[in-house]
């Protein structure tokens, strides 16, 4: 592999003695497993604050449109004609 950098080779021959060395019978997430997870936990710990955040700033009150009145349309928007019979 031309594009494997220096460090990333001494690492993987580092590590395949290591795998001959473990017991095949009980396998583990290790270290690594566990800095991914808590990683993990804390990009969704930081995007539910910031979603927290910004939904607080949202106004869900709907202003109401100009000239229209409750009145003229008997309190029945987007309701169709009563049919006349």
């Amino acid at each position: 592999m031309p594009d494997m950098s220096a460090s990333a080779s001494l690492a993987m021959t580092h590590l395949v003695p290591l795998a001959k060395e473990l017991d095949e019978d009980k396998v583990t997430p290790g270290v690594l497993g566990f800095i991914v997870f808590a990683v993990m936990a804390l990009a969704v710990w930081g995007l539910m604050k910031s979603m927290n955040r910004h939904m607080g700033k949202v106004d869900f009150k709907e202003a109401p449109e100009e000239g229209s009145s409750d009145a003229s349309d008997g309190g029945r928007k987007g309701a169709a004609p009563a049919a006349k019979g």
